[in-house]
């Protein structure tokens, strides 16, 4: 299993290495730089490749704890470092902003646990973005809450759920509650806590019980000179079933954790380049579009041979989808080239493929009336009537490959050798039933 760990994280430095790799070559050739407007744009996401490989080198976990205000987030997490480094108290919205705390449960395991404001902040709202903005660096996430879910508590677990990322439901403050009570609640949180109704009930290691600052009890005392008193003493926290969990998720699965995150980031990043760019040349591409349209149409619809004319205008698309690549400056080879073109013929409904045999059946018409046309002038009318609609068709292909893959471009920058998505995907295909990462896999494989 820990070799395994070792697989994924490797694996995830290659990718994230492969694309700042590429990025960098874009800058040194000029197809960044001569766009200062462009390198603007991007450097946000260029300074987050960076960080996020960073982040992979230090092999630090970073655990960050979620909820609504008074739910105790920071009361678990101070119950886990087993001091009161977080500030905690009665009123709402102690936490004002997000603080990290370095924690070593054991072995050569480093985590940072991060606490955030509560999500539901009256005039707060600032302080919540902030609140998601962590989830973003979190490698696990830890939902606190403190009986039944409400249902301002559900939509936040579905944003967090959204994210992406593994978490846990810790229900917190259960000495408030009888054991008949914690059992229904239990049952309860381990359906809406998957935070879809069809989904399967959360797994034993999903779902945590726990008393980070339990409630004071008032204690009889008998002195041995027949007195009896009453005093009120504070319990030890109950958050061994935590720690447990966590430590056992750490060990399992802990370095995959941060290599699919790392990824995660990636991908996101290099898709936000590649839509800015995008965004960013729309009119050039469609020049390039319009251009390519009527270079295929002018060819296919000269050439007198069948087969040639269809294979000519194949390669021309082949080029268009190229050359569309070079402008947004995202990796692009002949063979994913290629790739993009069979998608998109085999994903437009048949419009594209429809071109093909009307281009073979016009091609065919067309070349029999070259042919033909030395012993019967007219036919040379039939030749000009097959050349036209057959241009008229090759255009209109050429046209709706062209913004295909502008979509696909978008879409599959993180695709291919090493690309995050097909690192993301290779992890998920990996993992043991048993991980904490599986139910990602089930529940977000689709998604990739």
């Amino acid at each position: 299993m820990r070799n395994l760990q070792e697989t994924h994280l490797n694996r995830a430095r290659a990718s994230l290495r492969q694309a700042l790799s590429w990025y960098g070559y874009l800058r040194k050739s000029g197809q960044l730089s001569s766009n200062p407007e462009l390198v603007g744009l991007v450097k946000p996401e260029l300074e987050a490749l960076n960080s996020t490989l960073n982040k992979l080198d230090s092999n630090v976990i970073k655990i960050a704890a979620f909820g609504l205000v008074s739910r105790g987030k920071s009361a678990v997490l101070n119950a886990l470092l087993g001091d009161k480094i977080l500030q905690t108290g009665p009123l709402n919205g102690v936490t004002q902003w997000p603080r990290s705390v370095r924690w070593q449960p054991g072995g050569k395991v480093l985590v940072e646990l991060i606490d955030t404001p509560g999500l539901d902040e009256i005039e707060g709202e600032s302080r919540a973005d902030m609140a998601r903005e962590v989830v973003h660096q979190a490698d696990l996430i830890l939902f606190v809450v403190s009986g039944d879910i409400t249902r301002t508590e559900y939509q936040a677990l579905l944003e967090l759920r959204q994210a992406q990322k593994p978490l846990i439901l810790v229900f917190n403050k259960i000495d408030l509650y009888p054991d008949t009570d914690q059992g229904a609640i239990y049952q309860n949180l381990q359906q809406l806590g998957t935070g879809h109704l069809q989904a399967k009930p959360l797994l034993p290691d999903e779902i945590v019980m726990v008393a980070a600052e339990p409630a004071q009890m008032e204690v009889r005392v008998e002195w041995p000179d027949g007195r009896v008193s009453y005093e009120w003493e504070t319990p030890p926290p109950q958050v061994e079933e935590l720690k447990e969990t966590i430590l056992n998720i750490l060990n399992r699965e802990g370095r995959s954790l941060l290599a699919l995150n790392a990824l995660i980031q990636a991908r996101d990043a290099e898709a936000a380049i590649a839509q800015k760019t995008i965004d960013l040349r729309e009119q050039e591409a469609e020049d390039i579009i319009w251009q390519f349209t009527k270079y295929k149409a002018l060819a296919v619809m000269l050439n007198p041979i069948a087969f040639l004319d269809i294979l000519g205008g194949t390669v021309a698309d082949l080029a268009l989808i190229r050359a569309l690549a070079r402008l947004y400056g995202l990796p692009m080879t002949s063979y994913e080239a290629g790739k993009i073109l069979k998608t998109i013929l085999f994903s437009s409904g048949g419009l594209l493929l429809g071109e093909l045999g009307s281009s073979l059946l016009l091609g065919l018409g067309k070349s029999t009336a070259a042919i033909t046309s030395a012993d019967n002038p007219s036919n040379i009318t039939a030749f000009a009537g097959s050349a036209i609609a057959q241009a008229g068709i090759a255009g209109y292909g050429a046209y709706s490959v062209g913004k295909a893959a502008q979509v696909y471009l978008e879409k599959g920058c993180t695709w291919g050798q090493l690309g995050a998505s097909s690192v993301i995907q290779e992890i998920l295909s990996q993992v043991d039933q048993n991980t904490i990462l599986y139910r990602l896999r089930q529940e977000l494989g689709l998604k990739l």
